[in-house]
């Protein structure tokens, strides 16, 4: 009996329901479970004032039992037929009944830690015969470890009963039950301390589990600033005026301190005891300060960098109304400068029931949130094509992943709409196989899929898990099939994403992970939950720089710039150059002798090096002509006189005469003879380069026009007429003060003539 009180002197309770023994008690180092005592017998409950808790009362009411019952049995390890020492009943999956908000956490965590000390509490119930002497059903069983495991956390007392508190009669059965049995309850958890040599209860459990337990009892408070409601100067000036001093890290947080998130800007850091403080600021009944893990944190804030000045978000995974509401509260901050510039975001709740969406909708209007609209539909059916996302830029994915990097995970699951089926699983540290490649594959579609949406520039995946099945490699995978995928089904490729380095990466992260690293990880620790953060950017379009000398030369093929940056001419400077080319050269030609006349083309086939320069600029200037037409005006020399002279001539495009210099009907040429200076030995005339457009083979005409005199060929009147390329030649008429002119009238009939009109 002696070593069983000594074994119970050094047990203590767990973190989550802690009771105050009395002062004579505590002084006298006695047990507070008398376990020489009969075990029917009635102890009269203590004074109040002596078994208050840190929640405030000895014991719950009974809708908590009931609750926390329930949700044990929807989750409890079910144990083959050969190795099952108590027979819970074969219900599962049943309906949790309603409690009110408050009751809510502490069910779960009762229920959580029942979970985590399920065969220790079977072995007490069947050690002491408590099992097979007691007649209650099995489906009562899970009511009866729930309330085990309380009553051995506040050492077998009676707890206390409020006046109002809402009776039910199967509550209170099973605790007669367990008061009546309470001396060999206690007798066997001492046999199975010394059997197990255990200092406490936790040491039962495994070292991970143990850990993470201890982890969460000293976890500080992160809050984020919501910038709807009030600023961050505003927020530390509250503090500090109510006596809360700003330190420089999270390892100087002691007492009354507080200080700023080295990754979130907008988040501050508070001691575990220093709740009760905040509430009393009234900063979080204001909504101006929000309580809320890292974790949670760190995606909006990615997001929040990565958004353009134009474009939505897109919010898809397992998330809860301040989630939403901190995103939507960054991105508002972000374009309050500019307000043309508002920003949507969207939320996929197609897996929310009807409650929780009218939930999330009056968290996100009570920050004061007016950016956010929810979608009712399944991401898998959501794409490019929906007008509603036509500006969706960055998609934010936190999927539903095994929460195993949380040393809290029932505070974090309820709080973020997390999955209560994970609590036997997170209880052992241990997530089955079958149940994590669900929860892969599920991971892989809803990242396989917001990266096929053309217009997003990014994708933020965020888990809260250990595991890296469902970071890293669900990552690379599905970097590799969106980059390689297309390319195999002979598809253009739709998307071209890299891992970019988060936004937490850089040197002024002390905590954060080096920039060359590609992914973000924090490590569970006594400072913060652990969590992981991939960044995928989509690669940028390859830009081909061309020359400027090749941008021009496409554009003018297409005629958009008018042949600028050509070193032809546009058809106004080719115009009118040669109007100026035209004059330049009456000028050389009325100082000297020149010989006005109609060469045949067996002239031009003789040799002459003046010929084939006026053949070249006359198939220059035949392919200007707007019309089609060719028109041909060049200076030939004369070589009828030893003199220097030139022959002025209009050839077509191919004219034939006959091989005699004279013309057929033997009209000689009238010639108009000047005495000027030498002209230079060879005329200099440009060549005009053909414009490269539209091509058209020509038809040979064969045309042969009787010698017309003009007497007076280079008045102003004619020459205006005959040096514009826009007049007809068939138009042309000899004025009236040049006398009649001569043509033979049986070289060819008009039916001829009409036949053979010239292209000009």
């Amino acid at each position: 009996m002696v070593k069983n009180k000594n074994i119970g002197e050094r047990s203590h309770r767990s973190s989550t329901c802690k009771t105050k023994k009395a002062g004579s008690q505590i002084a006298s180092g006695k047990d507070l479970t008398p376990l020489d005592k009969p075990a029917d017998s009635d102890i009269p409950p203590a004074s109040p004032e002596l078994l208050t808790t840190s929640q405030g009362q000895l014991g719950f009411p009974d809708r908590v039992y009931l609750l926390a019952s329930v949700i044990f049995q929807n989750n409890h390890l079910e144990k083959l037929a050969a190795h099952r020492l108590v027979n819970y009943g074969k219900e599962r999956g049943l309906p949790l009944p309603e409690v009110k908000d408050e009751m809510q956490r502490t069910a779960y965590e009762l229920a959580f830690n029942t979970l985590k000390y399920q065969e220790l509490l079977e072995d007490i119930m069947i050690d002491s015969c408590f099992y097979l002497t007691q007649p209650m059903p099995d489906d009562q069983m899970s009511l009866v470890a729930v309330m085990l495991y309380d009553f051995q956390d506040r050492k077998f007392l009676p707890r206390e009963r409020q006046g109002e508190e809402e009776f039910v009669q199967e509550v209170r059965d099973v605790e007669n039950y367990l008061l009546r049995f309470k001396t060999k309850l206690a007798a066997s958890l001492a046999r199975c301390r010394i059997k197990h040599d255990l200092l406490s209860i936790e040491y039962i459990l495994p070292e991970s589990v143990k850990t993470k337990q201890e982890r969460s009892s000293s976890l500080p408070l992160y809050a984020w600033v919501n910038t709807l409601k009030g600023s961050l100067d505003e927020v530390q000036r509250v503090l500090k005026s109510v006596g809360l001093s700003q330190v420089k890290s999270i390892g100087q947080l002691e007492g009354k301190t507080f200080c700023q998130d080295p990754h979130c800007g907008d988040m501050l850091v508070f001691p575990a005891q220093l709740k009760a403080e905040l509430h009393s600021t009234k900063l979080l009944s204001d909504h101006k300060l929000i309580i809320q893990d890292k974790s949670c944190s760190l995606g909006p804030n990615s997001v929040r960098s990565l958004l353009p000045d134009e474009g939505d978000i897109l919010m898809v995974g397992c998330f809860s109304g301040l989630t939403v509401s901190h995103t939507a509260a960054l991105i508002a901050e972000k374009h309050k400068a500019n307000s043309n510039d508002r920003s949507t975001v969207y939320v996929c709740v197609s897996d929310r029931t009807d409650a929780q969406r009218e939930e999330l909708q009056q968290v996100v209007t009570l920050m004061g949130c007016k950016n956010v609209k929810l979608i009712p539909k399944v991401f898998q059916s959501l794409d490019s094509d929906d007008k509603q996302l036509e500006n969706v830029r960055v998609i934010l994915l936190t999927p539903k992943c095994s929460v195993s990097a949380i040393s809290n995970p029932v505070e974090f699951i309820l709080q973020e709409n997390g999955d209560t089926d994970l609590l036997q699983d997170l209880s052992q540290d241990s997530v089955p196989q079958s149940k994590l490649e669900a929860l892969v594959a599920q991971q892989r579609k809803d990242i396989d899929h917001a990266l096929k949406f053309p217009k997003v520039l990014a994708v933020v995946y965020s888990t809260c898990s250990s595991y890296p099945e469902e970071n890293e490699e669900v990552v690379s995978r599905a970097l590799e099939q969106a980059n390689a995928g297309p390319e195999q089904e002979g598809e253009p490729k739709k998307s071209n994403f890299r891992l970019s380095p988060s936004p937490f990466s850089s040197p002024n992260h002390a905590e954060g992970p080096k920039e060359t690293d590609p992914f973000f990880t924090l490590k569970p620790s006594e400072q913060s939950n652990g969590c992981f953060l991939a960044v995928l950017m989509r690669e940028p379009e390859p830009v081909v720089k061309e020359p400027p000398q090749e941008v021009l030369a496409r554009a003018n093929a297409r005629g958009i710039l008018d042949r600028i940056g050509s070193n032809q001419p546009t058809r106004k400077e080719q115009h009118g150059h040669t109007n100026r080319l035209t004059k330049a050269t009456h000028a050389r030609t009325s100082q000297h002798h020149l010989s006005v006349s109609m060469q045949p083309k067996s002239q031009e086939s003789r040799g002459s090096n003046s010929s084939a320069l006026c053949g070249h600029q006359g198939f220059a200037n035949r392919r200007q002509s707007p019309q089609g037409k060719a028109k041909t005006l060049c200076l030939q020399p004369s070589k009828n006189s030893g003199s220097s002279s030139f022959s002025l001539s209009k050839q077509e495009n191919t004219i034939s005469s006959s091989s005699s210099s004279k013309p057929e009907n033997n009209t000689p040429t009238k010639t108009t003879t000047l005495h000027p200076a030498p002209p230079p030995a060879t005329p200099i005339i440009p060549v005009v380069r053909a414009r490269r457009a539209h091509q058209e083979v020509l038809k040979p005409v064969v045309l042969v026009l009787p010698p017309v005199h003009f007497p007076n060929f280079f008045s102003p009147q004619h020459r205006r007429a005959a040096f514009n390329p826009n007049l007809n030649y068939n138009r042309w008429r000899p004025p009236a003060q040049t006398g009649p002119v001569s043509r033979s009238s049986g070289s060819l009939s008009k039916d001829t003539l009409v036949k053979a009109r010239p292209f000009f």
